[in-house]
């Protein structure tokens, strides 16, 4: 999803997504519509997820513009957000690619029993009430081997909100046997601006 700054602080009422579903991708990391910021994306995500075809789960997908990324990639994808009018413009994208969209929450989203090589999650963790017991349940998700990609910071300067590095690092040490951080805030061309804020990415195997 998104930030802070678009969506305010958590304690309010819940963003009403689907009315902010028509000016989403208007955000340069949204939309990815500038050339640069998309080949910047996707270079990333190329480089945190499989260099195989895999089964991507991207919770929380949005508009799907990763999800559109990853499946140019070569996997295939499962795309899940709570929002019909978020999942109409992601259908959209992933119009003629290996991917399924589905409608449901990403702290428990509708797959079943499916199993996953990865877990694709970009800033979403930061507004789930019980942030352990979500990545509980998405280790359950991943197949033996499969991995964690998640995007994440903190945002907003009067009332900062978001997910600290090293507090994610210790909500996944239990869960799994690897993990690396990946700054993003430095990188200007990820954003379409330059950002002062905490802004990174963990990969985690299990």
């Amino acid at each position: 999803m998104t930030d802070e700054r678009e969506h305010g602080d958590t304690t309010a009422q819940p963003p009403d997504w689907d009315a902010r579903a028509a000016r989403f991708d208007d955000e340069p990391d949204h939309g990815l519509r500038d050339p640069a910021v998309r080949a910047a994306w996707a270079a990333r995500l190329s480089s945190w997820l499989p260099g195989h075809p895999a089964e991507v789960l991207d919770l929380g997908c949005g508009t799907g513009s990763l999800s559109l990324l990853a499946a140019e990639q070569g996997h295939r994808v499962t795309a899940v957000d709570l929002s019909p009018a978020m999942l109409e413009r992601a259908r959209a994208k992933l119009a003629g690619h290996p991917a399924e969209v589905l409608c449901g929450p990403a702290e428990a989203p509708p797959v079943g029993e499916r199993r996953f090589d990865v877990v694709l999650v970009r800033h979403v963790l930061w507004a789930l009430p019980d942030q352990a017991r979500a990545l509980r349940h998405w280790r359950r998700l991943l197949r033996p081997g499969g991995r964690f990609v998640l995007v994440e910071g903190v945002w907003g300067e009067l009332h900062p909100v978001g997910v600290p590095a090293d507090r994610l690092l210790a909500l996944l040490a239990p869960l799994t046997a690897r993990a690396r951080v990946e700054r993003l805030s430095g990188d200007s061309v990820l954003w379409g601006k330059e950002v002062t804020d905490e802004r990174y990415a963990v990969v985690a195997g299990v």
